[in-house]
């Protein structure tokens, strides 16, 4: 069974316009538009097919152990972490949040802010948030450019930078702890909450788990592995127009159009589209014009 999805939209302080040429054509979308939940079993954003049930229902009873978004951003978003199973379970009564990003479009100066520079202590943070200093100031910045691939393990503090287009494969949580948030009104003129005691309790401060290779970097534009971990493993397929690729497919997965344009077992799926496959073990994926396609599968 395939289910091309509707995803679920998001307006945010921190959104921009470039996911609304695909996602509201025709403008009737209010405010910036940050996210798409593009594949979701989550409550609060939930995608549906297109028969206009929900994933969770279409589903019925069977767990999804990811979330695949795209992300845009106009400004800086807010400086964050996400905590482990262990901690969300007693705190949230929820899972935690590992996560990972592939950058499909930036500006010339765009980046994302991505561990603690060297030396920086849980007390050196703990003073600089009291005392109201610039906290980004404190993480290492990396200008980003496409096919850069950045994974995001529970505990690292980040924060995505303006001018950034991603797409995020997670795990299927919504458990996100801000620790600055660049002092700036919500889009209700109120500052936005933050969770100090909470980030400060799972950061992960050791020197390195805070360095470009503890967050597995590398700049893939062809085809590839990005990641695998406990919940799902994604991977990046280029394909020239007219080309096929055999799919070996397990559990519930996902197939999200990047780029081009592509057919699976004679389903189209367009640029910024996305599709659930359940209960097929291969599938035929061709592409009808030069392509680039994430393949992500539960584990």
């Amino acid at each position: 069974m395939i289910l091309k999805q509707i995803p679920h939209l998001v307006t945010t302080v921190w959104g921009g316009e470039k996911l609304k040429k695909y996602k509201d054509p025709e403008g009737s979308f209010d405010g910036p538009l940050g996210e798409t939940w593009e594949v979701s079993t989550l409550e609060n954003g939930l995608s549906l097919c297109e028969n206009g049930q929900s994933l969770e229902e279409v589903l019925e009873g069977k767990v999804l152990t990811y979330l695949i978004k795209f992300i845009d951003t106009s400004k800086n978003l807010s400086i964050q972490v996400h905590p482990d199973n262990e901690y969300a379970h007693i705190h949230e009564d929820a899972l935690g949040k590992d996560e990972c990003w592939y950058i499909l479009d930036a500006d010339d100066d765009a980046g994302i802010y991505l561990g603690l520079k060297e030396g920086v202590t849980k007390d050196r943070l703990q003073e600089a948030i009291e005392r109201g200093e610039n906290v980004n100031e404190l993480l290492n910045f990396i200008n980003v450019q496409k096919g850069d691939f950045f994974n995001i393990p529970a505990g690292s503090i980040h924060a995505i930078g303006e001018g950034v287009t991603l797409v995020e494969v997670q795990q299927n949580s919504g458990v996100t702890y801000r620790v600055w948030d660049w002092n700036r009104m919500g889009l209700d003129g109120k500052p936005r909450e933050l969770h100090v005691k909470k980030a400060m309790d799972v950061i992960n401060f050791k020197p390195s788990a805070n360095e470009l290779e503890h967050f597995q970097y590398k700049n893939l534009e062809k085809s590839g592995l990005l990641t695998s971990n406990n919940y799902f493993n994604a991977r990046v397929k280029v394909l020239g127009a007219g080309d096929e690729s055999v799919l070996s497919l397990n559990g519930i997965s996902s197939i999200v159009v990047l780029e081009g344009t592509c057919e699976i077992d004679d389903t189209e799926i367009k640029e910024y589209e996305s599709a659930v496959v359940k209960d097929i073990e291969s599938a035929i994926l061709k592409a009808t014009t030069d392509s680039k396609v994430l393949v992500v599968k539960q584990v």
